[in-house]
């Protein structure tokens, strides 16, 4: 593959993302609308056990990651997650055993802020979407919120979580 190929590649793999994230959105808003907020997460929420599971999988098919390959892997899988396309997070790894992903920007959050829409409260679904895509990536990961909306701390912009990896 040529240097173009790739940015054309890289070009197309970002629009992809940004369109799964629109069509996310556009479901979620038209749920949200109909049903209320309550059950739009509910509803979500049961969507993200699903494709957290599914993305993760893929991932670990895809680059041929080891299974309870460790917070190196996972590190690996996050940086290659859709939103990770298309959305910039910082990965800082604390010590061998932790790892904390941050979100510095969010097109979640960005459109509804555009729309004038109140802010998302996306905690619910972290605290589905992030234990489960890390315990597919290994078993011996146990994920923390660190900050997440509606309940973020004034430093973190959008949600920042803990991923610590115990030997069994």
């Amino acid at each position: 593959m040529t240097c173009s190929e790739e940015h054309l590649l890289s070009r197309e793999l970002v629009d992809a993302a940004k369109n799964w994230l629109a069509i996310d959105g556009l479901w979620f808003q038209a749920a949200e609308q109909k049903y209320g907020m309550g059950a739009a997460l509910e509803m979500d929420r049961r969507v993200w056990e699903q494709f957290s599971v599914i993305e993760a999988q893929r991932i670990l098919t895809r680059l041929d990651l080891p299974r309870d390959g460790g917070l190196d892997a996972l590190e690996t899988a996050l940086k290659n997650r859709l939103f990770h396309l298309i959305n910039e997070q910082q990965i800082v790894r604390c010590d061998a055993n932790t790892l904390i992903l941050t979100m510095r920007t969010c097109r979640v959050h960005a459109a509804r802020e555009r729309k004038k829409m109140p802010v998302f409260p996306c905690k619910s679904i972290g605290l589905v979407d992030f234990p489960l895509f890390a315990r597919e990536i290994d078993t011996r990961i146990t994920t923390e919120c660190i900050s997440c909306p509606p309940e973020s701390l004034p430093d973190i912009p959008y949600c920042s979580w803990k991923f610590t990896l115990f030997d069994q």
